[in-house]
């Protein structure tokens, strides 16, 4: 609903006026009202000031994706970089082309901000959560720290504060900074790990109390994409020798309340700009601090290396296992077209297609017949036509398109997405508290909602 940025230099000063645009919601979409909250980001407020998909990203492509551009955010890699792909997807530009064509890249500020936490906090505020737990949210960062973060979670607010803390680290910790944005090569990446000796590895899946940093080690190259599994080397690794690889596959699946220890495994991909060390930087007082004994690290990485041979293929049986759960549980909730991003990339006649596509007028594509090879492309073109020429469509079109609103917003009965979105709206309503800010947002999700409520079945 909205994007935000604002070029810079290697060396953080601010090019030109910064970029903040409002996207248009189309009417087959229901926000999340939590999120509404929080952004204060109306629906309406995006019809009446916003671009549509196909308008950004013709400014995006031509403004924002300059040549040599690093897009970097917080935590935009797991976040932020999934709902650009698919707004490319559907609007039938190459879903990952935009992040690394024309010598374009892109980096994630949050490991940088977790690794410096955990080796070289000096110099820098550091916030704890209510629960005393360590925090490394945005706001709290910036607030501590005397950065100007006035309107958290507004977007161009939060990329003012994202530049302020890359300047804190940088201007406090400048040789760890430098030396992790270089790491967004994932070559650079993959010879550290596929060396084969242990590096300093920060990442969200390892616990708070240590700073979300260990020591790990290659099990081996990940089977099906450009990565590795790795190992804690924390804990001692002749605990899961013995296991089947069902038992692995139970000890590696995560669950809230484990029952027995969880196998310290950790899929990691090269092009995710992972925070990763040589071990040499580990010093006294980050060993201290990150509770690493490396007598017990280097004694654990040498019992490893004595059952690996055995270990591995059992391993691999597990990850084909796990695998197999997960195709299985989309298999059961099918995505519609939206959703299939990832099953496979597109050919280049295709894209030559859809060049056509994006460069056509709403004329040009009621009167040109467009022969994909992909399904999802041919799927997706009355979709595109709706959500970005709706004034063009012929009758039949129209209809085709409310028949495809009733089956995504009505579907399922109490449990439909419309129902659930009104049903979350009470539940909010009906609490204690509520600003007067809040009541008129819901107020606007309310008629949203009813505005764009699709009959139950539309007719030619």
């Amino acid at each position: 609903m909205q994007f935000a940025g604002q070029r810079t230099d290697l060396e953080l000063k601010p090019i030109g006026e910064p970029v903040n645009h409002l996207l248009k919601l189309t009417n087959d979409i229901l926000p999340d009202p939590d999120a509404v909250l929080v952004t204060g980001i109306t629906p309406q407020a995006t019809q009446t000031d916003g671009l549509t998909e196909r308008e950004f990203l013709e400014l995006f492509e031509t403004t924002v994706g300059l040549p040599d551009t690093i897009y970097v955010g917080f935590n935009n890699i797991r976040f932020d970089d999934e709902f650009m792909r698919f707004l490319h997807y559907r609007n039938f530009y190459d879903p990952y082309e935009w992040q690394w064509q024309m010598n374009r890249s892109r980096w994630d500020l949050l490991d940088v901000v977790r690794m410096t936490r955990a080796l070289r906090p000096v110099g820098i505020k550091w916030p704890f959560a209510s629960d005393g737990s360590p925090s490394n949210r945005l706001e709290l960062l910036s607030s501590l720290n005397g950065l100007d973060h006035e309107h958290a979670h507004d977007a161009l607010n939060d990329v003012g504060a994202t530049i302020a803390v890359a300047r804190l680290i940088r201007s406090r910790q400048t040789k760890l900074f430098d030396y992790l944005l270089n790491l967004r090569n994932k070559k650079q990446v993959a010879e550290l790990v596929l060396s084969g000796e242990p590096f300093i590895y920060t990442s969200g899946k390892y616990p708070s109390e240590y700073e979300k940093t260990s020591v790990a080690v290659l099990l081996a190259e990940h089977p099906k994409r450009p990565g590795a599994l790795v190992y804690d080397l924390r804990y001692d690794p002749t605990d899961f020798c013995s296991l089947s690889p069902q038992a692995l596959a139970e000890a590696w699946r995560w669950q809230k309340e484990p029952v027995s220890p969880r196998l310290p495994v950790k899929t990691m991909r090269f092009n995710t700009c992972p925070a990763i060390a040589p071990i040499g930087v580990l010093d006294k007082s980050s060993q201290d601090r990150l509770k690493l004994d490396l007598k017990l690290i280097n004694k654990h990485f040498k019992q490893l290396r004595q059952i690996q041979a055995d270990l591995v293929p059992k391993l691999l049986i597990a990850l084909d296992i796990l695998d197999g759960e997960q195709q299985t549980s989309l298999s059961l909730n099918v995505p519609d077209i939206d959703g299939k991003l990832y099953e496979g990339f597109f050919t280049d006649k295709d894209k030559r297609l859809m060049n056509k596509v994006r460069a056509a007028s709403a004329e040009e594509l009621q009167n040109q017949n467009f022969k994909f090879s992909d399904q999802r492309l041919t799927e997706l073109l009355p979709l595109y036509k709706a959500r970005n020429f709706a004034r063009n469509l012929t009758e039949a079109e129209h209809v085709e398109w409310e028949n495809f609103r009733v089956k995504k917003l009505l579907t399922g009965g109490d449990k439909s997405s419309m129902a659930r979105y009104f049903a979350r709206l009470k539940d909010i309503s009906e609490q204690n508290k509520l600003s007067d800010r809040d009541i008129y947002l819901l107020e606007e999700l309310q008629l949203y909602g009813q505005s764009i409520m699709p009959a139950e079945t539309a007719d030619a």
